[in-house]
């Protein structure tokens, strides 16, 4: 058994590369291992959301605070709120993040494969977030 305590493993600012707007990343188990299922308590301020990207085994996200925003490719802005969990198969092109007024924080969940958790796209253009 391995007990990780709360603030035991430090924060880390979402890198630009992959989100817009202001991001927080918060480990909770397998940040950098190789092993199956990795997990994070991740942060949007408003407006702030991932690139498009794909899980190559897919992701659930567990909405903890604030209201956000979700799209798939080709489907429709969803908005997500605490309680909600999303999942999200493997291969589907998505993006997530914050309201325009509001922040978001979920807890994300993703299987490796082949060392590999996420594939990052392009960014979220404004009109496709606004949409």
């Amino acid at each position: 058994m391995e007990i990780i305590r709360a603030g035991s493993q430090p924060s880390g600012a979402g890198p630009s590369d992959w989100f817009t707007g202001t991001v927080r990343i918060d480990p909770l188990f397998n940040r950098f291992d190789a092993a199956r299922v990795q997990g994070a308590n991740v942060t949007f301020e408003p407006g702030a959301r991932t690139a498009w990207h794909t899980h190559p085994l897919g992701q659930t996200l567990i909405v903890v605070a604030g209201a956000g925003r979700v799209q798939r490719r080709d489907g429709p802005v969803e908005d997500i709120r605490p309680g909600d969990v999303v999942w999200i198969p493997p291969g589907e092109k998505h993006w997530h993040g914050a309201g325009p007024e509001t922040a978001m924080t979920h807890i994300a969940i993703q299987e490796v494969l082949d060392g590999k958790a996420v594939e990052w796209l392009e960014h979220v253009t404004d009109a496709q977030y606004g949409a």
